[in-house]
């Protein structure tokens, strides 16, 4: 049996005798060297215990391969929500250990930061629940609105600590050693665009429009013409973004990006909406999520309701998502707004 050949490589590589191991576990060395052999398995019951005593997964000890425990991994950071401590250190050293292997390493460190990234979101969800309390508890004391600010992703007006220097002087380094990376090239131009190094940014565009041929240049045109203040041009690139042939449904998406910021939010809905009928399966749930925001800004509270009931449906239709984190956000911003109307 796979899992008995795994106990035995876990202890062996810790230099651990069976008696040991049979101690910890409260078992006899002989059904320790029964699971070995494969005569035997361990009750199920066991399973966590063996597992929290080597610090890897159930996963691992039933020897899955490697591409399936990563991505049991990748599907576990994003089905649920704050990892405890003892959760997140085991599924970190599995990682590790991946990133030990360089036919994984890319991949594991990729989950790594998906993993910091996710325990770093739901730490900001904790502390904009703790901090709207502080807010009432203190009377509306200035550091707990800073602080639930800074936990809500509020803007900051401080130029020092909103600008993006630092992560633009990476992508501007790694971009000149992979200059055909697209992706890269689109994220730089988005902070140099926000920092208002505008510019630099039309300096860089012109290496991206060799590459892209989409309606993504265009785009990055009516950006840097809307932040330079130039008004009949940003309207120009605006139209031919509209009119373009360009059958991609990023492009009606992003349409329904800029009219949203236009507050123009008519038409931001009829994109969105052309955007999600433009996909192929599975279809993504951006759109029904932007649509609900625009209704909760209006005031519009049936229309986010139905517009989150979409995105539940996109969810459990599209994606055969029925249960955890992702799911549950949206069936709490359902209730908070029927408890809005009950109001």
């Amino acid at each position: 049996m796979e899992m008995g050949k795994e106990i035995h490589r876990l202890r062996s590589n810790r230099g651990i005798t069976q008696e040991a191991l049979a101690e910890a576990l409260n078992v006899t060395a002989q059904t320790v060297s029964k699971w070995e052999r494969g005569s035997s398995m361990p009750d199920v019951q066991m399973l966590p215990e063996i597992a929290t005593y080597f610090g890897v997964s159930i996963d691992q000890l039933f020897a899955m391969a490697p591409e399936q425990q990563l991505e049991r991994i990748e599907n576990r950071i994003y089905s649920q929500g704050l990892f405890d401590e003892a959760e997140e250190r085991q599924v970190e050293q599995q990682l590790h250990d991946f990133a030990e292997d360089p036919q994984y390493t890319g991949q594991a460190k990729l989950l790594l930061t998906k993993l910091y990234n996710h325990q770093a979101e739901q730490y900001h969800l904790l502390a904009v629940q703790y901090g709207k309390e502080a807010v009432e508890e203190t009377k509306g004391d200035r550091d707990a609105i800073s602080e639930l600010a800074d936990a809500w992703g509020s803007y900051i007006p401080d130029w020092n600590v909103r600008n993006h220097h630092a992560l633009i002087d990476w992508l501007e380094d790694y971009c000149r050693r992979d200059p055909d990376n697209r992706c890269a090239l689109m994220w730089l131009l988005d902070n140099l665009i926000d920092d208002r190094r505008l510019a630099e940014a039309r300096e860089w565009l012109e290496k991206l429009e060799r590459l892209d041929h989409s309606f993504r240049v265009p785009m990055y045109r009516y950006m840097i013409a809307q932040a330079a203040g130039e008004r009949e041009e940003a309207e120009l690139r605006l139209r031919e973004l509209e009119t373009m042939d360009d059958p991609e449904w990023c492009r009606a998406v992003t349409l329904g990006d800029l009219y949203t910021l236009r507050q123009e939010y008519d038409q931001a809905i009829a994109w969105y909406r052309k955007g999600q009928d433009m996909q192929a399966s599975p279809k993504y749930t951006d759109s029904a999520e932007s649509i609900a925001h625009i209704c909760e800004i209006r005031g519009d509270q049936a229309g986010a309701i139905a517009a989150y009931r979409e995105e539940l449906r996109l969810q459990r239709e599209e994606w055969g998502i029925i249960s955890g984190e992702e799911r549950e956000a949206v069936e709490r911003a359902i209730h908070k707004l029927q408890n809005k109307k009950a109001d």
